[in-house]
């Protein structure tokens, strides 16, 4: 008994030894808020997961609580209402929230990232006081509106138009698979206003809800992610006014080109959570089944796959610390960013998968959360671009450099 408790207390100090380790780079401050958003979502978040998978529920009372944390607007000035760190803090708390639920992480991205963050770039002073301090304390959110029914990921293929009439814009057109557009106050919609200039006759306007001709479509039935809404959203002659312009006509494309550099950091810190939680869950599990007589952490394959898993997540955990450094440093980041989301994502369909092989037939059942880590990673290869663009570009990037 006195070797089995010796033992446990190596193990446990061990463990402990491994965390200091993994935080011991970051700042005080960093360190301090990783503390607070884990104890958050051990305490809010893991338990109430699966109930807002199961009944596809919002958790507003989750989010109205990451706002008093200062959660919904990481990088935003204090000034503005938000807290005023940076983009490594915010990729630590999109991690830690994630890990708890990967909804609410979502749902926290879009509002940081995709919202807030072209608004911070390139709204005017009455633009941020209408529409960014209202969406950082919980209570709101917003969304973005760039991806149609057709045009898939080719982002300067927009055929919602905006049509200039007098004082205001007339936008037609519908808009598909947006995150937070069930619940959203506001939405950044990319629409064409001259077709001429292609991918530069894109422009981007804040529409908020309740707008005549603004319609929002059914909530989809989705394989993840459930407690997050993703809907349609449709515009038939709906006035927009000219006011409501973000930045200049034409510069559509650009605005979501950088504020989808800067999502992909946040993906990723969405991506480690899910990769995170499922590599605890096997661990955990494979420490108290037995079978042969003994823990199956004892066996070799098991060892293997808790190895890989290890491996993939902390690789990915330094390609999106890396990349959100090179954002706080105002250096370019674009192949960073894409690196860190690609490999963050991949990490987590692979701690996933190995997390369900790990519980065996446990793992396929919805009393435990390996399953919904699955199907909640699989989007993580998907939305704010593909694994397949992703590579497109990092390679062109890539190209680049050495072509110079």
């Amino acid at each position: 008994m006195q070797c089995l408790m010796r033992s446990i207390n190596i193990a446990r100090k061990a463990a402990h030894l491994r965390q200091i380790a993994s935080i011991a780079a970051l700042p005080d401050t960093h360190q301090m808020l990783q503390k607070t958003c884990r104890d958050f979502a051990n305490s809010e978040l893991s338990p109430n997961a699966a109930k807002f998978d199961r009944e596809h529920l919002y958790p507003a009372q989750q989010i109205k609580q990451m706002g008093e944390l200062g959660l919904m607007g990481v990088a935003v000035p204090e000034e503005l209402g938000g807290t005023g760190l940076d983009y490594l803090a915010y990729a630590i708390a999109m991690e830690e929230i994630s890990r708890g639920c990967a909804s609410a992480g979502v749902i926290m991205s879009v509002n940081n990232s995709l919202y807030l963050g072209p608004l911070l770039s390139f709204g005017n002073d009455s633009q941020k006081a209408a529409f960014i301090t209202p969406y950082t304390t919980g209570e709101r959110v917003g969304c973005f509106a760039l991806s149609e029914p057709g045009n898939g990921s080719d982002a300067g293929a927009a055929s919602t138009i905006a049509t200039e009439k007098g004082d205001h814009f007339v936008l037609n057109g519908t808009k598909a698979w947006i995150t937070n557009g069930f619940e959203a106050e506001a939405t950044i919609v990319f629409a064409t206003t001259n077709k001429q200039l292609k991918h530069k006759g894109i422009s981007a306007f804040i529409v908020p809800k309740g707008l005549k001709g603004f319609t929002v479509g059914k909530k989809e039935d989705k394989l993840g992610i459930r407690g997050s809404s993703t809907c349609q959203l449709i515009f038939e002659d709906c006035e927009i006014p000219k006011e409501n312009l973000l930045g200049q006509t034409g510069f559509g494309f650009k605005i979501a080109m950088q504020t989808l550099d800067a999502g992909r950091i946040g993906i990723a810190g969405q991506a480690l959570g899910i990769a995170q939680a499922s590599l605890e869950l096997a661990v955990d599990y494979a420490q108290k089944r037995q079978a042969f007589g003994k823990p199956i952490s004892k066996l070799q394959s098991i060892q293997q796959k808790i190895a890989d898993m290890s491996l993939a997540l902390e690789s990915a955990r330094l390609l999106t610390w890396r990349a959100a450094w090179l954002k706080d440093s105002h250096l370019s980041y674009t192949k960073e960013a894409a690196m860190a989301k690609l490999a963050a994502s991949e990490a987590a369909t692979l701690c996933a998968h190995q997390c369900i092989q790990v519980l065996g037939g446990m793992g396929y059942v919805t009393d435990m959360a390996a399953e919904r880590h699955y199907r909640d990673a699989r989007i993580t290869e998907i939305y704010e671009g593909t694994s397949e663009i992703q590579r497109l570009v990092i390679a062109g990037s890539i190209l680049k450099e050495y072509a110079s």
